[in-house]
């Protein structure tokens, strides 16, 4: 569970800021993006959410690779235009947390 709100956390973070981002020219159709994240850095998609409320008017995800620790934020629009927003090197992924129900019998 708080592996997914990390990642939700993340989406979300990054999309508040990718308006700016989105000027800079590093957006293509989306096909031609997730062949360079899979060929170049070995790359898969980890998460992944909507942006825009609940008309989804943008797909968000996360892409990372173990082999390389690198990781990508994209937003793709309704068009299938994706818009890299972020990405860094290492990256880690967070094991799920143990909910303890504390709530006595």
């Amino acid at each position: 569970m708080f592996k997914r709100l990390m990642k939700a956390a993340l989406v979300f973070g990054m999309a508040a800021i990718a308006p700016p981002v989105f000027a800079q020219s590093s957006c293509a159709p989306r096909d031609i993006v997730v062949d360079r994240l899979k060929d170049k850095y070995t790359e898969h998609m980890v998460g992944g959410g909507l942006a825009g409320g609940s008309s989804g008017s943008a797909v968000v995800e996360i892409w990372s690779s173990e082999q390389t620790g690198t990781f990508t934020v994209l937003i793709t629009n309704a068009r299938g235009l994706s818009c890299i927003v972020a990405s860094g090197t290492d990256y880690f992924d967070l094991p799920p947390m143990k909910v303890v129900d504390d709530i006595a019998s």
